[in-house]
Formats: structure tokens, C-alpha cells, sequence
């Protein structure tokens, strides 16, 4: 049974290249544009992902239009290296200074996913926070020309920082141009009564939608990357959306203590360091509540920029012919397993939202898929969509299958920070630590009987364990 299905995913793969290298590349507007849209921090806890307490209308709207993963999965839980996967294509470094470093690679400068569509006769175009930093520069207030995250790659990377003075001050900001500069200064939570434009994201949603009326007019298709900031730490937000949750019943933390024995556990420092009031979630329920519902306020502002981002999209000539992708860069922890953030190699770090909206794969939109997909899977799927062929090199397989049909199989998922990786396959998740090249520690989880990720059974199951490892070294490979 596994050779058969093996000789029939690759026959598919073989069929799918022919048909591509057969199929004759669309010109001039003809192309369909892309519309990427990342937002930082965002787990997976969406009304259309089966969270019934969350107010997400708008990126509902763009699940019953496309195709929902449900257990899609980032490589990296942290921005700089998730995102290096995502421009990429490509398996790599495990810190946020990942592009940074690869920007003088020639194969990285030339075929990264904006790089390739411009070469293909793209408009390339960027606002807020797509690559790790804001703007995609370096320098003290990462705003520094000639230190460029990804040289070349786009026509135009855009950062309107407004009062927040510059990306560096937008990244972490909050209401009316508050700047952190020192994060024991800054209030982790904050609901400001005022409008959109109160908090960073509102100049990156003014400039994305003068950004949509200048691409409309452009004789090129456009491929047009837009990063809204929220629902990152610090949790603030305009009132109105925390509001919402005001009298919401939010159901209990899962897993709530601290896992036992050696794990991808850690204190949780990128929350604690912020101003708390002398709080802690980790011991005190009703500020654990609190940050719940100020994260959930936060997700909802998230959401009503990805609103007016559509009722934008949808008031051009580009609307029908444009290929719309919803990417969260990372999960995030609000205290299961005692963890108040990303940074772990535990689910809540790893799997976040994904929706792919296709124009003329519309059959069957609106039913989710619970198939394993991994973020390097967008940049051959999106080349797929646009009738490019690939780059060389790249991880990812294209997920058009899915797109489809919702039940086509998925395929294992591999994710890494510091000296730790993990695979998660449609059953199990090891986690394999090392230290001085030499695996030190083994973790692994049953999730049909643990979904959790409380129970270690790597010392009972060490065949199973070996086996996972050996997949985990063929796809790092």
C-alpha cells in the first residue's frame, strides 16, 4: 500500500510539472495578480477555524470564498525565520536576521518569491511588516536604504510610519505614536477610544488600499505583499474591538501547568518583560482572562484592516482575477502549557491560519481542509496558480490539489528553532534535541491519544521515535 501511494504521489508530481512546462504563460494583465497578506502573531483561533468566541467576520468571509488549512504549519516560531521560509521557499536559518544574512546569496537575491514574479513581469509591492522588519531595512531605525532586507526583490517596500516616527517605532507601538523604547515602559495591554488609524496598522491600511488604485492602473499584473502588525505583543488595540469581548464567556485554557521533564518550555520573557502591573497570567486567573480577551481584541482590529483591505480589492478591475492569500506567521501560546507566547516547538507556536482564495478553483470554497501543509508549499503553489514555472530548489509541493479537492492527502511537516527540531506527521509529533551535533533528548506525542502534548512516550516507543527521526533528517536534508 505505501509503494503504491508513493508511486502515485510521484506520478502526480511528474504529471503536474508536464502540465505546467506544457501550459503557455499568460500575458500582461491576463496573469492573475497575487494579493499576500501577512499578519504577525496570529494563532489559529478564528470563528471560521471553530473558535464560536471570536469576532473574525471578515477573514470568515475570505474561508467561505477559498479554502481554509486547518493544520497548516510554519517552519520557524518566530517571525524573521518563518518568514524566510515564505519568501523563500526554502528550509533555513532559525532567527530573525535569516534574510538579513542571505541577502548577498545570488540564488536567494534572485529567485526569492517576490524577486521571481518581478523577473516575470510583476509589479512587486510591499507595505508594513512583510519581511522581518517593517519596510525591509536595516540600520538603527530600520530605515536605512542601503541596508536592504531583500535587494531587488521589489519594485516598490513601502513603511508609513506616520507618528510612530519609524518602523522600528511602528513595529512596537502603540495609540497615537507611542514608541517603545524601553519595554519595562510600556503597558502590555492598551484599548485606546479612536479610530483605525490610532495604532500602527492604520497607516499600513491607508497606504495598502493608495497602493490597489496605483496598481489598477499599472499595464503589469501585480504581486502585492501587505503585513498588518496586530495582534503582536503589546496587546493594544481601539477600544471598540476589545469591547466586543467584554461579555463573552471564553472556554478554559487547555493544558494550563507547565509541562514536566526537559521540553521546548521557556518563561515566556518576550510577554513578562512588557509593564504587567505586578501580574502574571501563569498564577492569576483573572488577568490570564484579561490578556485573553485584549489578544482576541487585538485578532478583531486584525481583522477589520483585512476588511477594508477586500472592500479596496474590490472596488478595481483586479478583483476577479486575483489570487488572495491569508498567512499567519506563527501561533502563539495563551497559557497552554504555562507559555504566554511564541518560541516553543509545541502546537500552539507552530500551526497558524491559512486560506487560499483561487479564482476558477472555486468548487468545493468553503470546506476546510484538515490536510498537513507547510508554509514553504506557497511559493510553488502560487507559481503554480500564476502559471510560472518554479525555481529550482525550492521545499514545498503545491497545494492546487487541495485547492480542488479538500481531501486530498497531506504530507508531514518539519519546524525548528535553536539546536531543536520537530516533525509532526497525521498521528504523532517528535521533538529531537540536541547539543554539540549530537541528539541529547527526544520528545514525542501521541495526538490521537494526547492531543495535548502532555505525555512523552519517546522511552516506550523508541522504534517509532527513530523512524520520525530519520523522516525529520530526510526533509532537513
Amino acid at each position: 500500500m505505501l509503494t503504491t501511494l508513493r508511486t502515485t504521489v510521484l506520478y502526480g508530481a511528474a504529471l503536474l510539472a508536464a502540465t505546467l512546462l506544457a501550459l503557455p504563460l499568460a500575458a500582461g494583465k491576463d496573469r492573475p495578480n497575487v494579493l499576500l497578506i501577512c499578519i504577525d502573531d496570529l494563532r489559529p483561533e478564528l470563528k471560521c477555524f471553530g473558535a464560536g468566541h471570536i469576532h473574525s467576520p471578515n477573514i470568515d468571509a475570505l474561508a467561505r470564498r477559498g479554502r481554509a488549512f486547518t493544520r497548516h504549519y510554519v517552519q520557524a516560531p518566530t517571525c524573521g525565520a518563518s518568514r524566510y521560509t515564505l519568501l523563500t521557499g526554502r528550509y533555513g536559518p532559525r532567527d530573525n536576521g535569516a534574510l538579513f544574512r542571505h541577502s548577498g546569496n545570488e540564488q536567494i537575491r534572485t529567485t526569492n518569491m517576490p524577486a521571481w514574479f518581478r523577473s516575470k513581469g510583476y509589479t512587486t509591492v510591499s507595505i508594513g511588516k512583510v519581511s522581518h522588519h517593517p519596510g525591509g531595512r536595516g540600520g538603527p531605525d530600520w530605515n536605512d536604504d542601503s541596508k536592504p532586507e531583500m535587494p531587488g526583490a521589489w519594485t516598490r517596500h513601502l513603511c508609513p510610519s506616520g507618528p510612530w516616527q519609524h518602523p522600528r517605532g511602528l513595529m512596537h507601538g502603540q495609540a497615537n505614536g507611542e514608541v517603545r523604547r524601553n519595554a519595562k515602559d510600556m503597558d502590555v495591554l492598551q484599548a485606546f477610544d479612536g479610530d483605525d488609524d490610532s495604532y500602527p496598522d492604520g497607516p499600513t491600511i491607508e497606504g495598502a488600499l493608495q497602493q490597489l488604485n496605483l496598481l489598477e492602473k499599472d499595464r503589469k499584473p501585480f504581486f502585492f505583499a501587505v503585513g498588518f502588525l496586530r495582534p503582536h505583543l503589546p496587546f493594544g488595540a481601539p477600544a471598540r474591538y476589545v469591547r466586543l469581548y467584554d461579555d463573552v464567556s471564553f472556554p478554559g485554557i487547555p493544558h494550563p501547568s507547565k509541562p514536566v521533564g526537559k521540553t521546548t518550555w521557556h518563561g515566556s520573557g518576550e510577554f513578562m518583560k512588557y509593564n504587567r502591573w505586578k501580574r502574571d497570567p501563569r498564577s492569576d486567573p483573572e488577568f490570564a482572562t484579561r490578556v485573553r480577551k485584549h489578544y482576541a481584541g487585538c485578532v478583531s482590529y486584525a481583522d477589520a484592516l483585512v476588511g477594508r483591505l477586500m472592500a479596496g480589492l474590490e472596488k478595481t478591475s483586479a478583483a476577479g482575477n486575483t489570487i488572495i492569500v491569508l498567512w499567519g506567521d506563527h501561533g502563539w501560546h495563551l497559557g497552554e502549557h504555562a507559555i504566554w507566547g511564541k518560541h516553543s516547538l509545541f502546537e500552539e507556536s507552530l500551526r497558524s491560519p491559512l486560506i487560499v482564495v483561487a479564482p476558477g478553483l472555486e468548487k468545493n470554497s468553503g470546506t476546510p481542509t484538515n490536510a498537513i501543509v507547510e508554509t514553504v508549499d506557497l511559493f510553488p503553489t502560487l507559481c503554480d496558480l500564476a502559471r510560472l514555472q518554479p525555481p529550482t530548489g525550492l521545499a514545498g509541493t503545491s497545494l492546487r490539489l487541495h485547492l480542488e479537492n479538500p481531501a486530498a492527502p497531506g504530507r508531514m511537516a518539519i519546524s525548528y528553532k535553536g539546536g531543536s527540531e520537530t516533525i509532526r506527521s497525521e498521528r504523532h509529533r517528535l521533538v529531537r534535541h540536541s547539543k554539540g551535533g549530537k541528539v541529547s533528548h527526544l520528545e514525542l506525542y501521541d495526538h490521537e491519544n494526547d492531543p495535548g502534548e502532555i505525555e512523552n512516550i519517546a522511552g516506550s516507543q523508541p522504534g517509532l521515535a527513530a523512524a520520525l527521526s530519520k523522516k525529520l533528517d530526510a526533509k532537513l536534508n
